[in-house]
């Protein structure tokens, strides 16, 4: 598996909008993260160029607009910082992770019979 950049919290509402929307123009991005962050333009555009410094987009200039793309896959990054999670907080067991969170009422009945039946559909995957 390849190493993906680090991306910080910030980075990340900028990547969110760039992997729904892709490709996206640099005001596109401001357009969506101002109506949803309290951040000014020129605060977008400097994560922006972190991003593409970090190699996780790239970008074409159409005349005077620059695109961007993503160069990093929204689930391998997601994968990624989920295992970096568990290995961190809890030793890569899952199973400690969500007796932590059944023990602290963090999971609803719903959720916990969802997990149920992601563990019974596919034997192959760690189910029943």
């Amino acid at each position: 598996m390849k190493t993906l950049p680090q991306i910080s919290e910030a980075e990340f509402e900028v990547m969110k909008v760039v992997w729904k929307y892709a490709p996206i123009s640099t005001n596109e991005i401001t357009d969506y993260l101002v109506k949803t962050t309290s951040w000014n333009p020129k605060t977008i555009q400097t994560l922006i160029k972190r991003l593409v410094t970090k190699g996780a987009l790239t970008y074409e200039k159409h005349s005077r607009v620059f695109v961007y793309t993503p160069l990093v896959d929204k689930d391998e990054y997601i994968g990624q910082e989920s295992s970096s999670f568990l290995n961190r907080f809890y030793d890569g067991d899952i199973s400690a992770m969500l007796s932590a969170y059944i023990d602290h009422d963090k999971l609803s009945d719903s959720e916990i019979n969802t997990l149920r039946s992601l563990l019974t559909k596919d034997p192959k995957k760690g189910g029943a």
